[in-house]
């Protein structure tokens, strides 16, 4: 049997590399993830942020019900990334975070729940105002070495104050016992917040006439205006001139004169106290006019007991007293049936007289600032907090009336927020899940003058889908201005009544949100879209991508989702799903919190981090292995009057850095198995196969191969020869670049002959 043959020269060009800019995919490796444990019952992992500084890589783990079952304080567990130690160490803040000269309430203040590269914050913390409550939320910075920053409470109350509070007291002959008017201060006072920053308080006695008990700046602390009241002695007197007492209360050289203690910018509140009808009731109409010139808010108190003891109508003194009362009156006027019930009413009143406010605080350039929600806001309609620096700004809720149309208060706007940059512009974005029930985001900028702008709002497509309650914006190319919005709507409704969820995505220009689709994921219960993270080019092709958190989806037991970028805009369709059962059996909510922002262990790839019911994964990103393959045949032609096949020469040619990639040549693998056995073979060392697997090795290797091509009826076709990649262990570092070709087919070989010569062809090279 004769043969013609000829080498073929393949070259197969592999490149290993994080650095390669290709788009590339399925670059997340789940084999060697490291899982860090904490306690489910504190909610460990409910969120997680990634931290560094120059003792390691960090994993920073909300535990927003840490503590004793009645007192949930919260707080924040440090994890080691670097090394082999995944023991997690407990940060010990709830006992730390608190604001000075407050009245910190810090039970169930759940430290933890929010946690973001700026501050960490704990929403349900409280403050005590006199005998009121108050939930502003509290958040502190770290330092470096996760040490505390000073803590700061945007929306802290300043328990009503700076507030000058003057009580004037009937003293007349009337008012018995006089036990009750005491015990009616000493439980009234302490409701208050005196302090020189808050409140101050004065006592005017009066019957026939008027005087002081104590001053405003007389006493700065709760407890001494307490005991001065506790030693006040009735004053007896014929007359009740209770209009003449307001006027000595109201002017200026008395009870609201700076030399008495009264403050520019305080509010002016006056309280009166009597049981009978003044016997100078014909100075009430300019007394009361020259109170309301002045802004002195008055609360009116009739004590009914001498009338009611002796029989008397009680309807003008109400009405008397009525008239003192600013408005409306319901607010600000009491009446007691006797002297001894005045203690009944005492919290009450501290509580309203707390409610009013001084002097609002004045409004700051937006420059850096932090936006911090504030979802209790305006009876649950919420609203957004800026903070810049030392000065705070609260958006007020004609802000957004017009926009929210919220007629049962309770949008909850803020729930999330974030930021949308178009240099040299800033848009505000706010997600108001609760928005007439079906959820919204506004779209808006705030001016230095104080006046709020909205820019566009969208509004979810379902109710109960809880639309905007995770915000997330996105500079797909990196060039500063951001290209999407996605809006997660977690709580989404699929056809078939399943809690699928669903994020949607939004271009932007100019603040003005345009949809685009909605990313695909399950289709099953899995609350998709209750956590969305920016990674920063995942898959080096320069493009950032974004994972999507399913936490409930795999039965409970949650999965991601990654979506890479492309051309300011992403792919829907995801390219690698996770499941979290595949790196532990025990994993619950596997995706409920998620931070991609940082490479982890230095290899300039960023890295993601899950959290999960009590546990917290890091995931690690993986390089890359770009390969790509050529042929070359010496010579591309046989000619069969040039039968002489000696050919010396190389072969075969591998090139790659490391990667677990193997290859498979086939010699004519696109046609018919009888054709391929009767048109030609690989030898090698002697040996004849149709095919060859084999692993490519990391170090450069070359082989000799030659082609011998048996002459057949058939000689009309190019040989071909079609090589396979495979990447052994999908689970290996690097992985190989998903949009790579999987196989090349090349053609070469022709047999050069004509019909005619086909007799004397065959008489040359007979078949077998």
């Amino acid at each position: 049997m004769d043969y013609c043959c000829r080498a073929v020269f393949i070259t197969f060009i592999a490149l290993s590399s994080n650095r390669v800019q290709y788009s590339q995919s399925f670059n997340v490796g789940t084999a060697d993830a490291k899982i860090f444990s904490g306690s489910a019952a504190e909610e460990f992992g409910y969120t997680v942020q990634q931290a560094s500084n120059h003792e390691g890589k960090w994993l920073l783990v909300g535990a927003p019900w840490s503590g004793f079952d009645q007192n949930r304080k919260g707080d924040v567990y440090k994890c080691p990334v670097s090394g082999s130690r995944n023991k997690c160490d407990k940060l010990n803040f709830q006992d730390s975070v608190s604001i000075p000269s407050v009245n910190n309430i810090i039970s169930n203040m759940s430290l933890g729940l929010t946690l973001t590269r700026i501050p960490m914050c704990g929403p349900l913390w409280g403050q005590l105002c006199g005998s009121q409550d108050f939930y502003p939320g509290i958040c502190a910075k770290l330092n470096p070495l996760f040490q505390l920053q000073p803590a700061f409470a945007p929306a802290l109350q300043t328990c009503g104050g700076p507030m000058d509070i003057v009580i004037v007291l009937d003293g007349s002959n009337s008012i018995y016992p006089w036990e009750p008017m005491i015990e009616f201060l000493q439980k009234l006072l302490p409701s208050l917040e005196i302090g020189p920053k808050n409140t101050q308080v004065s006592v005017i006695q009066y019957a026939v006439d008027s005087q002081f008990e104590f001053k405003l700046s007389d006493y700065k602390t709760k407890e001494e205006v307490t005991a001065a009241a506790a030693n006040i002695k009735q004053k007896y007197g014929q007359s009740t001139n209770t209009f003449h007492a307001i006027q000595y209360a109201r002017l200026a050289q008395w009870g609201f004169h700076s030399k008495n203690g009264a403050r520019p910018g305080a509010a002016k509140v006056m309280v009166v106290v009597t049981d009978g009808e003044s016997h100078d009731e014909s100075f009430r109409n300019n007394v009361i006019a020259e109170c309301e010139k002045l802004g002195i808010t008055r609360f009116g108190i009739a004590v009914l007991g001498y009338y009611i003891r002796n029989n008397i109508d009680t309807e003008n003194l109400v009405k008397e007293i009525k008239s003192i009362a600013s408005l409306p009156t319901e607010k600000y006027f009491f009446n007691v049936s006797e002297e001894a019930a005045l203690s009944t009413i005492a919290g009450t009143l501290g509580n309203r007289i707390f409610n009013i406010e001084g002097t609002q605080r004045l409004f700051s350039p937006l420059i850096d600032v932090m936006m911090l929600g504030a979802v209790g806001a305006y009876a649950w309609s919420g609203t957004v907090v800026h903070q810049s620096g030392s000065k705070v700004d609260i958006l007020p809720f004609t802000a957004f009336e017009g926009t929210l149309q919220d007629r049962n208060h309770s949008s909850l706007l803020g729930y999330s927020v974030t930021t949308l940059s178009d240099k040299p512009t800033e848009y505000f974005v706010a997600g108001a899940p609760r928005s007439n029930h079906s959820g919204q985001v506004i779209v808006y900028t705030v001016s230095a003058q104080k006046q709020t702008a909205i820019i566009d709002s969208e509004r979810g497509k379902q109710i109960g889908s809880y639309f905007g309650s995770v915000l997330c914006s996105v500079d797909v190319d990196k060039d500063g201005v951001t290209d999407l919005l996605l809006v997660g709507a977690p709580m989404y409704m699929n056809e078939m009544k399943r809690e699928e969820g669903r994020v949607y995505v939004f271009s932007v220009t100019k603040g003005i949100l345009n949809e685009q689709g909605i990313l695909i994921g399950p289709s099953e219960n899995a609350r998709f879209g209750m956590a969305i993270s920016v990674v920063s080019d995942l898959d080096l092709d320069g493009f950032s991508d974004v994972v999507v958190g399913a936490p409930l989806e795999d039965k409970g037991k949650g999965v991601i989702y990654i979506y890479n970028g492309e051309q300011r805009t992403l792919n829907k369709h995801f390219t690698q799903r996770i499941l979290g059962s595949k790196l532990d059996p025990q994993l619950q909510y596997f995706g409920r919190s998620l931070d991609s922002y940082r490479d982890l262990n230095d290899d300039t790839l960023p890295d993601i981090s899950v959290g999960a019911y009590g546990k917290v994964v890091q995931l690690w990103s993986r390089g890359v292995a770009a390969v790509t393959a050529t042929a070359t045949f010496s010579p591309d032609k046989i000619n069969i009057f040039n039968k002489p096949c000696n050919v010396n020469g190389r072969g075969l040619c591998f090139s790659i850095s490391p990667a677990d990639v193997s290859y498979t040549l086939t010699l004519d693998a696109d046609l018919q198995a009888s054709r391929v056995t009767s048109r030609g073979m690989f030898t090698k060392n002697n040996e004849r196969f149709l095919t060859e697997k084999a692993k490519i090795s990391s170090k450069p290797l070359c082989r000799d191969y030659q082609v011998y091509v048996q002459e057949t009826p058939d000689f009309v076709n190019s040989l071909s020869l079609k090589v396979e990649l495979q990447q052994e262990n999908p689970d290996v570092n690097p992985v190989l670049d998903r949009d790579s070709p999987k196989f090349c087919v090349f053609f070469g070989v022709i047999l050069c002959i004509s019909v005619v010569l086909l007799y004397i062809f065959l008489l040359f090279c007979p078949l077998t």
